[in-house]
């Protein structure tokens, strides 16, 4: 930790005389876990403070042992976080990767595991309770899943994911799908459609091209991209706008990806496993799973119109 603050505090330093804010400067972090069981791994909005200044998020910890912390609640606030266990009642996942609400379904949640498992959840209090829980539909060979996203346009409801990829020879593959739920609460997937997505940033051999997907009011495809050298790093991430979807009143789904897609951030020596944009806002909160390091959570203007 000493060597990793140090370097960060070099290079802000070279860049304040250069003139130039860091993309990935230490204070836009605040530590939300210290160790390998407590990183993020994906990010749910849940609600806003009382006050309106802070905000309430699920996060979802990649642990595989019995009885280990899967999800936990933090309230972010600029300067502090505050962070509380979420007891799992259910079926206990392997390697959450991803959370999402659902739409129009207060309290409810959908959780992925790496190897395809999606779980439906409701949370109340400090209890969440398995609902449901289903294989995503057309898992490929070789699919390894970070980033789950929940899409509500014209009445209908698609969902989208990502195998992360890995390297020059391996690109994500982003999939969607409408998507619904059965009477007994199943999560129900229609046709499925495949694009394969390249990371600008980071182009390392282990680069994860997808590590995980947001979407914004208007349909902008928002994902995190990261490089993961082993359990003490280094690590390097970027967030990029990546393409747009849109769902029609007959709820066909339509990705169109970026012939190049836009770097709107790159993070040094942080793995970013969790991207969220924030409902009415342009900020996108970020969560890290920084291995042996622990665990961060930041904000970025990176989800406008």
């Amino acid at each position: 930790m000493v060597q990793r603050m140090a370097r960060l505090t070099a290079a802000t330093a070279l860049l304040t005389l250069l003139g130039t804010a860091p993309a990935g400067a230490a204070d836009q972090w605040q530590r939300a876990g210290g160790d390998a069981r407590s990183g993020v791994s994906g990010i749910a909005y849940e609600s806003r403070t009382a006050d309106g200044a802070g905000v309430h998020v699920l996060v979802v910890h990649d642990n595989k042992g019995t009885g280990q912390q899967r999800l936990s609640r933090i309230t972010h606030r600029e300067g502090s976080d505050d962070i509380s266990p979420i007891t799992w009642d259910g079926p206990e996942p392997s390697d959450l990767e991803a959370i999402e609400a659902i739409p129009q379904m207060p309290d409810e949640y959908m959780a992925l595991a790496s190897r395809g498992i999606v779980y439906r959840l409701k949370v109340v209090g400090s209890t969440a309770t398995v609902v449901d829980y289903a294989p995503l539909p057309a898992i490929g060979e070789g699919d390894d899943f970070e980033s789950f996203a929940l899409v509500a346009q014209n009445g209908k409801l698609a969902a989208l994911w990502a195998d992360r990829g890995a390297g020059a020879d391996r690109p994500a593959t982003l999939y969607s799908a409408p998507l619904s739920f059965a009477a007994w609460g199943q999560p129900q997937f229609g046709s499925v459609t495949r694009r394969a997505y390249r990371a600008t940033h980071p182009t390392d051999d282990g680069t994860r091209h997808i590590s995980d997907i947001s979407v914004t009011d208007s349909g902008r495809i928002i994902v995190s991209s990261a490089a993961d050298a082993g359990n003490d790093g280094p690590f390097d991430s970027a967030v990029s706008e990546a393409g747009r979807v849109t769902v029609s009143p007959a709820g066909r789904v339509r990705v169109t990806l970026a012939v190049s897609p836009t770097v709107l951030g790159t993070y040094p020596q942080y793995k970013i496993e969790g991207v969220e944009c924030l409902p009415g806002s342009a900020d996108a909160l970020l969560g890290t799973d920084d291995e042996n390091l622990g665990g961060y959570i930041g904000s970025m203007p990176f989800c406008g119109v």
